[in-house]
């Protein structure tokens, strides 16, 4: 992990959040095939930076399933990159308690990220069929940013928003997180393993918003009470 030590990336604030979650709902709602339920693919970094948070990102992701499952729920597939060129992803599951056992059992192995491999395989996957969107946990980037923009920009053209958080101080990594947010149609923010409820919050929103759209994600934010769902629903003049 190669980091910036002189240049800082600023701490995440409540104005980081109110951009991001403003940005969730500016993007367009998606669209499940009829009959069929919205899909959400949330991939992680599973590589030696990441462990001190890998058992806080499992239960938060376990969270955020729960509360889309609540309101008509969502196939989830997780998919997780580690050690030497290791990539793995679930098939698509709608059994939170199956989702659970199956993160229990990953555990986190030194090696170089495989963004690039994320985005090929979320750009494979809503090729089949499509995925409302894709989530991504990490805290570094160790490959070709130009590649992985490129990419980013696929995903733009095929509807498939990336939602991008960044864990710690990588200013490259941030930068390069921020493009493809951007360029995919999606949003970028920074989290750390002391804000659980805030990424507890961002995550949620993103569920409820790849289960039902907007309606739903104010719908949420009403009944919740949540802090940022409902400035998220403000934004969107609910």
């Amino acid at each position: 992990m190669s980091q910036d030590k002189h240049t800082p990336a600023p701490r995440s604030t409540g104005t980081d959040v109110d951009a991001f979650l403003n940005k969730v709902a500016a993007t367009p709602a998606p669209r499940p095939e009829a009959g069929k339920k919205g899909r959400l693919l949330f991939a992680l970094d599973a590589t030696a930076s990441r462990q001190p948070t890998w058992a806080q990102a499992s239960k938060l992701q376990m969270e955020m399933f729960s509360v889309a499952a609540g309101l008509g729920g969502l196939e989830m597939q997780v998919a997780f990159y580690r050690g030497f060129g290791e990539f793995r992803a679930t098939q698509w599951l709608t059994d939170g308690d199956d989702l659970l056992r199956r993160m229990k059992k990953v555990s986190c192995i030194g090696g170089q990220t495989q963004i690039e491999r994320v985005l090929r395989h979320a750009l494979n996957e809503t090729r089949k069929q499509k995925v409302a969107a894709l989530v991504f946990v990490g805290d570094c980037l160790e490959e070709n940013p130009d590649t992985i923009c490129h990419l980013a920009g696929e995903m733009g053209l095929n509807g498939l928003p990336a939602f991008m958080f960044h864990e710690g101080d990588d200013v490259r990594a941030q930068q390069v997180f921020q493009q493809v947010a951007k360029l995919s149609g999606g949003a970028c923010c920074r989290f750390d393993a002391n804000s659980p409820k805030e990424l507890h919050d961002l995550l949620s929103a993103v569920a409820v918003f790849a289960a039902g759209g907007r309606k739903a994600l104010a719908d949420y934010g009403k009944s919740s009470g949540n802090r940022a769902v409902l400035q998220l629903t403000h934004q969107m003049g609910g």
